[in-house]
């Protein structure tokens, strides 16, 4: 089968010719419809220096994708040939203290599918069957791809109750503009998003948030002062990972007000924590999605009419793989697909 792969240390993909999986007795196997491009998909394409210490060659990449499971293993009972299933990229052990107490998303020896072990960049994937999420309402194949960004957006914004309440979010990519748009639609009051790139902010009102500030002209109290507001922000969802938006975010929240941090910097930073004490504030790390518990809720949000199209903005066949990359890189897009059924 045709895969994209890391074949050596050092920058670069390859779409080349592996052996089609084959499962284990829990496993699945999944034809490949669409995958997304990842943050992390980039890092080790341009083989940084966290991809070098974290991943080992040959490997095929990807962990965004959904598709249709074609063959299953002796031992699975739960999916079946013919579902239609994104898959959770985090794989647990099953055996710490976490997993057996259900918490799997807090499992500390979780391996990442398309960084630890083969991806989902390529025409066939295996995987557990725990981690096959069966879509059992129709989906457009486009949308079900992205449902491992879009757990990570639901799991910020749903981490604190936000009906009624102002939220601020740091960072318009397309995790942080999922999660405005959720907050929107669970009933926040008004809902704030900031970035320095008008295309990322433009994307950003598709969505329906209340304010899309490009905080390089504009500050977040003036954005308080747009809307009315005089105690500030009661929900706060960091995605961008920048020092100076986390400590913007400090200062116009409310006391009280509570943070969710999904954002990962590049390095350590001061944080004013005096802040913090002073206004009582609670700061909580994100990372993945819950499982399944986010997913449940993800698959509810989208029956009940949230929109997630506006957020997916190119779509390349497998093929053109450089240039959906490239285009990735750029930053002016959404969320980037790559079709698995064409390599047009």
């Amino acid at each position: 089968m045709k895969a994209l792969v890391k074949s050596e240390a050092g920058p670069g993909l390859t779409l080349t010719d592996v052996p089609e999986p084959v499962p284990g007795p829990g496993d699945v196997v999944v034809r490949v419809l669409r995958a997304g491009i990842c943050g992390t998909d980039l890092h080790i394409e341009s083989w940084d220096d966290w991809a070098a210490s974290t991943v080992k060659a040959p490997l095929t990449l990807g962990h965004e994708f959904a598709g249709e499971v074609v063959e299953v293993g002796p031992a699975v009972t739960g999916v079946r040939v013919g579902d239609l299933v994104s898959g959770e990229g985090h794989l647990v052990c099953g055996t710490c203290r976490n997993c057996k107490a259900g918490r799997r998303h807090l499992c500390a020896n979780t391996r990442g599918l398309g960084v630890h072990s083969d991806g989902a960049f390529a025409e066939y994937v295996v995987l557990p069957e725990q981690n096959a999420w069966v879509h059992r309402k129709d989906l457009d194949p486009d949308v079900a791809a992205i449902f491992d960004p879009f757990g990570n957006a639901v799991h910020t914004a749903l981490s604190f109750p936000v009906i009624g309440e102002d939220v601020l979010v740091t960072g318009a990519g397309p995790i942080g503009i999922m999660a405005a748009a959720v907050a929107r639609h669970a009933g926040a009051r008004n809902v704030v998003i900031t970035d320095i790139s008008e295309h990322r902010l433009e994307l950003a009102r598709k969505v329906g948030v209340d304010v899309a500030l490009d905080v390089s002209r504009h500050s977040i109290e003036e954005a308080q002062k747009q809307l009315g507001m005089t105690e500030g922000f009661d929900i706060g969802m960091e995605m961008s990972g920048q020092p100076v938006a986390l400590r913007d975010m400090i200062r116009n929240m409310a006391h009280g007000g509570r943070i969710a941090m999904l954002g990962l910097p590049a390095e350590p930073f001061a944080v004013d924590f005096g802040a913090v004490v002073l206004k009582m504030l609670h700061l909580k790390g994100i990372y993945g999605r819950e499982m399944f518990e986010t997913w449940y809720s993800m698959s509810v949000l989208l029956q009940r009419g949230l929109d997630l199209t506006p957020v997916i903005t190119h779509r390349f066949g497998y093929t053109a793989y450089e240039e959906a990359f490239a285009t990735a890189r750029e930053g002016k897009c959404g969320k980037v697909i790559l079709d698995w059924t064409t390599g047009a």
